[in-house]
């Protein structure tokens, strides 16, 4: 079933955020020079940003989001690779910040697959020298 326009279009304005001092903060359609920094700095020339929190787009409590956040961060996908925790925003704040993370060299076929696993609608895809994209699953 294809998403809602409007629950779409709420990903794509949504602020992914990467704990640090400072924030890094990824925005769809954005080029970011910092981001292309930390991937070049980990020889990596891919990213993904995501989640386990909320899956198919219905709010879950934090205390299944926090267990699904873990799980992620314990996930094969995870094994051999640096990752970094952080945090999906809505920049309304009418929606929960989303506990998630951006993990270093993931090929867009792992993302993917990572995502279905855990149920999401989507996943934000970054390729060093490019803007991030969103990936609808």
């Amino acid at each position: 079933m294809p998403l809602r326009p409007d629950l779409v279009e709420a990903y794509r304005r949504a602020l992914y955020v990467v704990y640090g001092e400072p924030e890094l903060v990824i925005r769809v359609g954005e080029p970011n020079a910092d981001l292309d920094a930390l991937l070049t700095g980990h020889e990596a020339q891919t990213a993904a940003f995501v989640t386990a929190a909320n899956p198919e787009g219905a709010q879950q409590s934090t205390q299944e989001n926090r267990a699904a956040a873990e799980g992620l961060l314990k996930s094969e996908f995870l094994v051999g690779r640096a990752w970094f925790e952080g945090e999906g925003r809505d920049p309304e704040g009418r929606w929960p910040a989303e506990p998630s993370v951006l993990v270093i060299g993931l090929t867009r076929k792992d993302a993917e697959a990572l995502g279905v696993v855990y149920g999401q609608n989507a996943f934000v895809f970054v390729e060093i020298g490019k803007a991030p994209e969103l990936v609808i699953l």
